[in-house]
């Protein structure tokens, strides 16, 4: 009987040896399942990551040309409202420049002396409307630069002559004015025409 039980044994270690034989086996292709799952899980990752590294370029790009695309804009914005107001502050530039020699003739009409009741009539008429025109350049922020006994400033006026400096006349003033020149505003209109002791 102790053969038999040592047979059984055996045979019991046998059957519990075939058991981890097959139970290694097992745990050997789970193994190698698992493996070849977490390579797939691996590649699959891979590939996702790439895309995402991609997709997260381009939107990148996109955000970058948005962004640009909207500060391109702003400037635009701004470019164009300094335009307006640049226009704005000098509306009547044009307008103004062409009423200058109508002034100036004027200006000399008056000049001219008068004798007789008629043309002094004339010579009253024309005061009038050349006040007029100046009341009205004041009004549109039109002004003459006032430029005799100043000293020369070559932004607002023109030398036409020079002479020799008198008795009582600093270097560099200006004598005498050919033409009365006019702003607009901070702008020169036309720069007045002088002579200049020098």
């Amino acid at each position: 009987m102790i053969i038999e039980r040592g047979g059984d044994v055996s045979e019991e270690k046998v059957k519990v040896s075939e058991q981890n034989e097959d139970i290694e086996k097992e745990i050997k292709e789970d193994d190698k399942a698992s493996s070849v799952e977490n390579e797939k899980s691996v590649e699959e990752t891979d590939d996702s990551s790439k895309a995402l590294d991609e997709l997260q370029k381009k939107y990148d790009d996109i955000e970058d040309k948005y962004l640009r695309a909207e500060a391109e804009m702003a400037n635009m914005t701004q470019r164009f409202k300094k335009e307006q107001e640049m226009l704005l502050k000098y509306e009547g530039q044009d307008l103004a420049r062409d009423i200058l020699p109508v002034i100036d003739n004027l200006n000399r009409a008056l000049e001219i002396e008068v004798d007789n009741d008629a043309s002094q009539q004339l010579k009253k008429g024309i005061e009038m409307v050349a006040r007029d025109m100046e009341k009205a350049l004041k009004n549109n922020n039109v002004t003459k630069i006032d430029s005799l006994g100043k000293v020369f400033d070559p932004t607002l006026h023109q030398a036409v002559k020079t002479v020799p400096v008198e008795e009582g006349q600093e270097p560099e003033t200006i004598v005498q004015v050919f033409q009365d020149g006019y702003m607009l505003k901070d702008r020169v209109l036309r720069p007045a025409m002088v002579v200049v002791a020098q």
